[in-house]
């Protein structure tokens, strides 16, 4: 009933910057929080930064000072803005995103939804 929609992704040369989006849809009653990860081929998957409502971040060793993730609780949407992208980040990028549905006059659900993936490449 909630879907999450990433947006973005592309092919930059090494140094390079790109910004992901992801926008969530559907019966959303709130989003408690969001979250990337990616996965390469042969290479397991790899969280690489989360947000939550209130505004906490998270980042994995390999992205903290180059990776910024924000989101805009207005338009249910998160991005991810990657700077000087190494060859290493060449992976198809994932929007996770959990929260609260109404599921009746007063009944509330808790729901977590996966995009499709967007590809990132960085060629060198």
């Amino acid at each position: 009933q909630v879907q999450v929609v990433e947006s973005g992704g592309g092919l930059v040369q090494v140094g390079g910057s790109l910004r992901l989006s992801c926008v969530a849809s559907g019966n959303i009653f709130a989003i408690d929080a969001w979250n990337w990860d990616r996965q390469a081929p042969g290479k397991q998957r790899e969280s690489v930064a989360g947000i939550t409502s209130d505004g906490r971040t998270n980042y994995a060793e390999s992205v903290k000072g180059r990776f910024i993730i924000s989101s805009d609780n207005a338009k249910n949407t998160v991005y991810l803005q990657m700077n000087s992208l190494k060859p290493e980040d060449t992976a198809e990028y994932y929007c996770n995103a959990e929260g609260i549905r109404r599921s009746g006059a007063r009944d509330f659900r808790t729901w977590s939804s996966r995009g499709e993936g967007t590809q990132v490449t960085v060629s060198s």
